[in-house]
């Protein structure tokens, strides 16, 4: 198993990873010019060659940073690849020295195993409410926010 930034060669997979679950309303579609746009955004997990998980390293703000599209094939949940590409997203933001992560998410167990906590949605800034423009849930977000302060390096 191997966690890397995406290639351009990634993006097909990338999409259908996400669009299978956007079609099951449990995450946001994006689409291929969306994918490219963000690429740079991207981190996957590669397995025997293939692209089985996907998620992106969105930045906000100067200490704000999202964690999305975070999608795994179902064949390999319960392999570690979801908390393999979560890590790489941490290392990531505490490398451009970002201060907080979060998700919007349907599994927030999954990131409370990963030290995230619960926050109320209302208390991250507009600028994060871009995407609900977009969603056929937006009305009713049955989405629950979760979020990790990094600790400073020394």
């Amino acid at each position: 198993m191997k966690t890397r930034k995406a290639k351009i060669t990634d993006a097909g997979r990338i999409h259908s990873l996400v669009t299978s679950y956007a079609e099951q309303d449990k995450m946001l579609f994006r689409s291929m010019a969306d994918i490219y746009e963000n690429l740079q955004t991207f981190i996957v997990t590669e397995l025997d060659g293939e692209v089985v998980g996907c998620c992106c390293l969105n930045v906000i703000w100067a200490d704000l940073a999202e964690i999305k599209s975070l999608a795994v094939n179902p064949a390999h949940k319960g392999e570690g690849i979801g908390t393999s590409l979560v890590n790489t997203a941490l290392k990531q933001a505490g490398e451009l020295g970002l201060q907080k992560i979060f998700a919007l998410t349907l599994e927030p167990d999954f990131f409370k195993k990963m030290e995230f906590e619960d926050i109320p949605k209302k208390q991250l800034p507009m600028k994060v409410w871009k995407d609900c423009a977009k969603c056929p849930k937006q009305q009713n977000c049955d989405e629950v926010a979760v979020i990790k302060v990094l600790k400073p390096k020394d």
